[in-house]
């Protein structure tokens, strides 16, 4: 064996056990999951009742504007229409070399939280496809170590931007993996309806999944997942499509809701909401009381809708903070969200990793006897306490290889008659 991790704690919704087990990785595959293992490696790891867990995955991210927060200025205003003019700013400044540069650093930044998989939305609006050849070299050279897919996204709207659809053509030509849009950016409903089904006709062609950003909107007239949802399925594209943000639906009419979610089931479009994005920009032009601006998250999943969450930006145009954590990413989302019960809060865990990693469509996901050699031990003991701890990354496994490590997270106190040290775990 390459690698075995002794006495890991798994999460019951990744591999349906409780008891500590050992994991061996040969050749960077998963050959066993069992207690107390006698085999030996070349290497071991005691995670003396930690948490092992598939590793993080991103299904919404910016990669070609990460990092360029107050490049050329800062967004004042703070707001995604602010955010979207400033990216037009920038578009003709960037150079191959310094969209490289700044997304290779925040991958090694993805690498060393346990974020090994990320699928991140590329701008097409410039003829020059300089941000797609950019991320497309990146996506080769971090291949060793993180899985990159690329979503072809025409940022300022397919039918709004001449020349967007046959740049979209063109970058799907180069290598990209996956048709996107954005129809609540053009300029009518009516364009933006039709920009789906070109979008989605283009795919079925193809035989790409399709991504959107849908309806990030405070506007609850702005319905285009409806759209999206009956082009899904006209042209049996289930299982293949992802609605991105879906924010207006913060503020749709219930009884609508209750017909668009069977809607959404009954065509296998998933849901991606991006929780610390969606509650900064959403609900702007709000007094008192204010929209959390998020999707309706546990009502989709009680839809039986499979539902991931992304991080969407970094140190951007559009938000100025974050640090590729996924744990901050489920936390925000489950606060705004108020998913508090047990089983919510795991299913805020699963939004960052399996359901994540479903919507994506990673092969050999898991912690399972033939899966991938990819893991994560985290300084927990369950999904609940990693989300709440923003857990340390004690070792990042890929194929067997551990590629970042970190120290756990204790405190040293000074205290009359107390621990000298704290770990932050409560004692049981």
């Amino acid at each position: 064996m390459d690698l075995i991790i002794r006495r890991a704690a798994l999460s019951t919704h990744v591999a349906g056990r409780d008891a500590p087990v050992d994991i061996a990785i040969d050749a960077g595959r998963i050959v066993a999951v069992e207690p107390n293992l006698t085999a030996a490696a070349g290497r071991e790891i005691d995670a003396a009742g930690s948490l092992v867990v598939p590793p993080f995955v991103d299904a919404h991210f910016h990669l070609d504007a990460t990092l360029s927060y107050g490049l050329p200025r800062v967004n004042a205003s703070g707001t995604l229409l602010e955010g979207i003019a400033l990216w037009g700013e920038l578009k003709p400044q960037l150079t191959q070399e310094a969209l490289v540069e700044r997304a290779l650093q925040y991958c090694d930044w993805a690498v060393a939280r346990g974020l090994l998989a990320i699928r991140t939305h590329v701008d097409v609006c410039d003829p020059r496809l300089l941000a797609v050849e950019a991320l497309l070299e990146v996506k080769r050279r971090v291949a060793p170590y993180l899985d990159l897919q690329l979503v072809a996204f025409p940022q300022d709207g397919l039918l709004r931007s001449a020349g967007a659809f046959d740049n979209l053509k063109r970058a799907i030509a180069m290598g990209v993996d996956v048709v996107g849009g954005i129809p609540h950016f053009e300029r009518t409903m009516a364009d933006g309806a039709e920009s789906i089904r070109l979008l989605c006709e283009f795919a079925a062609e193809k035989g790409l999944p399709v991504d959107m950003h849908c309806d990030e909107s405070d506007d609850p007239l702005s319905r285009h997942i409806e759209t999206l949802c009956k082009e899904a399925h006209r042209l049996g594209l289930g299982g293949r499509v992802a609605g991105s943000h879906l924010t207006s639906m913060h503020s749709m009419d219930n009884y609508y809701v209750s017909k668009l979610l069977p809607l959404m089931r009954e065509s296998g479009v998933a849901a991606i909401a991006n929780p610390l994005i969606n509650i900064t920009l959403q609900g702007r032009a709000d007094t008192y009381p204010k929209r959390r601006g998020m999707t309706r998250v546990p009502e989709i999943l009680a839809a039986g809708i499979d539902v991931a969450f992304g991080h969407d930006c970094v140190m951007d145009p559009w938000y100025s903070l974050g640090s590729g954590d996924m744990l901050e990413v489920a936390h925000m989302g489950l606060h705004v969200a108020q998913m508090t019960g047990i089983d919510a809060m795991r299913a805020a865990f699963d939004a960052v990793t399996v359901n994540a990693a479903r919507i994506i469509g990673l092969e050999g996901y898991g912690i399972a006897p033939g899966c991938r050699g990819d893991c994560v031990v985290l300084d927990a003991r369950d999904p609940i306490e990693a989300i709440r701890l923003r857990a340390s990354r004690l070792a990042v496994v890929r194929g067997g290889n551990v590629v970042a490590q970190s120290p756990p997270a204790r405190a040293t106190l000074s205290l009359p008659g107390r621990p000298l040290e704290v770990d932050f775990k409560l004692r049981r």
